[in-house]
């Protein structure tokens, strides 16, 4: 089943929210819209207690797309780190 969510910077489907790492005030905190309104899925991974966000594209022509994801969380991020994925349905 698909979890819809609602944010003040946009509608999303949570695509994975795995060690419940999603946090919606702290996700409206760190977002820029500057800068991850372009794109159609943001990845937030938890680190300290720290929250990081990351952007991707769905068109595969692109860098930073889709099938980048599972890399940035093997590469960038701590082991095992509870982390989320939002796909963008469309911007408010």
């Amino acid at each position: 089943m698909k979890k819809i969510v609602e944010t003040t910077v946009g509608l999303y489907e949570l695509v994975n929210n795995y060690r419940d790492a999603f946090d919606i005030a702290k996700f409206q905190e760190r977002y820029v819209k500057e800068i991850y309104d372009k794109y159609d899925y943001i990845v937030g991974d938890v680190s300290s207690e720290m929250l990081r966000l990351k952007g991707f594209y769905s068109e595969l022509k692109k860098e930073q797309n889709i099938k980048d994801i599972q890399q940035y969380l093997n590469e960038s991020c701590n082991y095992n780190c509870g982390y989320f994925i939002l796909k963008r349905i469309k911007k408010l």
